[in-house]
């Protein structure tokens, strides 16, 4: 288990989002669901989760209306960085396998309690 702290990052007008980070709708009919940015264009991400919103057809998103939640590590990380495609389906199963994760942990840390 990592004890390190989480890195906690929010929108401000100085530093947007990157490539690779997964980000949660805070407003609009998506509020609640998580994505992955898979490009930036001046105070908006682009979006994407594989399934209501493709790689191919990316929601554009005001970077307020978005929270940080992680920075993404590993395959699906290093080709967007480096520019390579990935497709929806690496996409869906990322952010599945993320949230499983998350909810496992949260779970963990219920039961301590």
């Amino acid at each position: 288990m990592n004890n390190e702290p989480k890195e906690t990052r929010h929108y401000s007008s100085n530093t947007g989002f990157i490539k690779a980070d997964i980000v949660i709708s805070v407003n609009g009919r998506d509020a609640g669901k998580r994505f992955i940015v898979i490009g930036t264009d001046n105070g908006y991400s682009l979006i994407a989760d594989g399934k209501g919103r493709r790689y191919e057809k990316p929601k554009r998103k005001k970077n307020k209306h978005l929270m940080f939640e992680s920075k993404s590590t590993g395959n699906i990380a290093e080709k967007l960085t480096e520019g390579e495609k990935i497709t929806n389906n690496e996409i869906r199963r990322f952010l599945a396998e993320y949230t499983e994760e998350k909810n496992s942990e949260g779970g963990m840390q219920n039961a301590k309690r």
